[in-house]
């Protein structure tokens, strides 16, 4: 019967194991009996690069650890060796790897895998394999950006160049149409003279008699 040192430390173990499977966005079981230990470090080195975590566990503790985790539907491929390659941020990396150098290496079998906390199948590891990586995205999207980014420091630099001048220099207002001159006033005209009152008929003169 083992130890209670030995059972303290299997359990940590596990908890270890379920933490791993929880805190991955995704994973890949295989079985790599047949790799030589060439092939086996080479397939670690580029994992690591892709920034995969690999590690090879007993059926036992991953099958305890994968029921905690809610991955139960694990239990019918764990026979045989197994090694699982998890990323804690990439859903692509750690099939894309694994099926990549499989093409290449026949002894690497895939198993099956998991994306986030739900079990899937070979074809599906094969499905997330060729989605492009992350990097690939990335150099996508950046290309895509490109033209604005270069209209931008296009505009920029002409801001510069133009001593600070935000806005392009507006078009001169089409001149307008000048008003037609106003009529001069029309000079009034001179009152009439009044007709000058008639002269007063001298007073006849009386015709004195003599």
């Amino acid at each position: 019967m083992p130890s209670e040192k030995i059972l303290e430390r299997k359990k940590q173990h596990v908890a270890d194991i379920t933490e791993l499977l929880k805190g991955s966005a995704a994973g890949v079981l295989v079985d790599y009996r047949g790799l030589t230990v060439e092939q086996d470090t080479k397939l670690r080195s580029k994992l690591r690069e892709s920034g995969v975590k690999y590690s090879v566990i007993k059926n036992t503790m991953l099958r305890f650890a994968s029921d905690e985790a809610g991955l139960g539907d694990l239990d019918p491929i764990l026979h045989g060796p197994t090694a699982l390659a998890t990323s804690a941020d990439d859903v692509v990396a750690p099939a894309k790897v694994l099926m990549d150098f499989a093409k290449e290496n026949d002894a690497l079998e895939i198993k099956a895998g998991f994306v986030d906390g739900k079990v899937i199948s070979i074809d599906e590891v094969k499905v997330y394999a060729s989605i492009p990586s992350k990097e690939v995205l990335i150099s996508k999207m950046l290309g895509s950006l490109q033209s604005p980014i270069s209209a931008l420091a296009r505009t920029l630099q002409a801001i510069v160049d133009n001593g600070g001048a935000a806005e392009k220099p507006e078009e001169a207002p089409a001149e307008e149409a000048t008003p037609a001159e106003e009529a001069a006033p029309v000079a009034e005209a001179a009152p009439a003279e009044e007709a000058a009152p008639a002269a007063e008929a001298a007073p006849a003169e009386e015709n004195t008699a003599e």
